[in-house]
């Protein structure tokens, strides 16, 4: 198993290009199985869950072409649905959190779907109720079975219908409005997920030939159609990854620039970063993080300590958050952080303590944060990667950390980041990987 050695202390100056966006891939590269058309995707990130989730569609029969780096060709037109009931497609399945977006489309067009409880992160419970109940609104008949923690849905045919969704699940809205294109009827999803994510799914099934409105909002309607055609489509910019890399600016005190952000489509991120004392420069589409020496929270109006919490978009995602906590390690002031989804997510922070950081556990969803305001640097040591975020949370302490640390599981990293050790390395982080 591979881990990264990094030697920290050091500045860093230069350039970043963040990858195509994970999340979207993951959603358009599903949508790909509700057409026997060509679909050609362009900006995917080479990372390992987008190669799993490409190797599941090769192996269901996808005719899968890489046209370019980042760019693959998609014609699901001879599909093996047998191949679900198999043993390796249960294995791929279960290491991939992704797997459960094949819901929506497979049933939508073939009428059956059968899939193993989903892997991914271990960050806590990560329930698909919303999913099985937007897709059985429509009227698709669900079997789980608890021995294997495999589950089914079958439909002889999908209907519209008016549904309200107990979470603005992004997955969960993605797997329904890909189910309901292909639908009789009208299907109305209130308390849908709007990120920009899912309004790129949305315009690219429109140009498929869906008829979608509300693209944007919180509720999306679907009138669905006999088939859909072909198209070409282009990912956005990865916010978190963007984020991941101002945050490492700041903690780090270096200038970078991050370029073709797709600025309009990063919601909160700004607004959140400027909360912990770090404003950034918008030139175009590109950031520049300055150099920050020190940077201080802010305090709300009546001088109560900072909370920064997840939210559905437009708030804060969950994701972002163990990048933000990293952050304020070192800034000025405290800050609460309040990560509502998920219980497990904040369990990496023992390892920043370990390195020096000033952080109270309150409890599993809610962590205060003191800076230390560069008055003691973090310290090198030796951790493991949870999940994806938390993996380059602690790389990113590891890089402002003095001495060497060395980070074990990177597996978990590569997950969600495409060749990050040689993209940092060109701005000057002193980051090794050993396998």
């Amino acid at each position: 198993m591979a881990k990264f050695i990094i030697d920290g202390g050091y500045k860093l100056k230069g350039t970043l290009v963040p990858q195509g966006a994970k999340n979207e891939a993951l959603q358009v590269i599903a949508a790909t199985l509700l057409t026997d058309k060509e679909v050609i995707i362009h900006n995917i990130p080479e990372i390992l869950d987008i190669m799993r989730m490409i190797d599941i569609l090769r192996s269901l029969g996808v005719q899968v072409r890489k046209i370019k780096k980042g760019s693959y060709s998609f014609r699901a037109k001879d599909i093996n649905l047998d191949y679900m009931d198999t043993q390796e497609f249960y294995e791929k399945v279960t290491k991939l959190r992704g797997s459960v977006l094949l819901m929506g489309p497979l049933l939508a067009r073939y009428g059956r779907v059968r899939l193993a409880k989903p892997g991914g992160d271990k960050i806590g419970r990560r329930r698909i109720d919303t999913h099985i109940y937007g897709l059985r609104k429509l009227g698709a008949k669900f079997e789980f079975l608890r021995d294997t923690s495999t589950f089914s849905l079958s439909a002889d045919g999908l209907t519209g219908d008016y549904m309200l969704l107990d979470e603005a699940s992004v997955t969960g809205t993605a797997n329904v409005v890909m189910a309901a294109t292909l639908a009789q009827g009208t299907t109305t999803i209130y308390n849908a997920a709007c990120e920009p994510y899912i309004q790129q799914l949305s315009r690219m099934l429109v140009r498929m030939g869906a008829k979608i409105s509300g693209i944007g909002s919180n509720m999306i309607t679907i009138q669905g159609v006999d088939s859909l055609d072909g198209t070409e489509h282009t990912l956005l910019p990865d916010m978190i990854e963007i984020g991941s890399f101002i945050g490492l600016a700041a903690i780090t005190g270096s200038e970078l620039r991050i370029k073709n952000v797709a600025y309009e489509h990063l919601g909160m991120i700004p607004r959140t970063f400027k909360r912990l004392g770090i404003s950034l420069v918008r030139d175009g589409d590109d950031i520049i993080v300055p150099e920050y020496e020190h940077y201080e929270i802010e305090t709300f109006i009546d001088g109560a300590i900072m909370t920064i919490a997840d939210a559905p978009w437009p708030g804060v995602s969950p994701d972002l958050l163990s990048i933000l906590l990293v952050v304020a390690t070192q800034a000025r002031g405290s800050v609460l952080i309040h990560q509502k989804m998920f219980e497990s997510r904040l369990f990496f922070v023992d390892k920043l303590i370990d390195m020096g950081a000033q952080i109270i556990l309150c409890d599993p969803h809610r962590a205060t944060v003191i800076g230390l305001d560069r008055k003691y640097d973090l310290r090198g040591t030796r951790m493991t990667s949870p999940d994806i975020r938390a993996g380059v949370a602690l790389l990113i302490a590891a890089l402002s950390a003095q001495g060497q640390s060395i980070i074990d599981n990177i597996d978990q990293i590569d997950r969600g980041y495409e060749n990050l050790e040689q993209r940092l390395s060109s701005i000057g982080a002193h980051i090794k990987r050993v396998e």
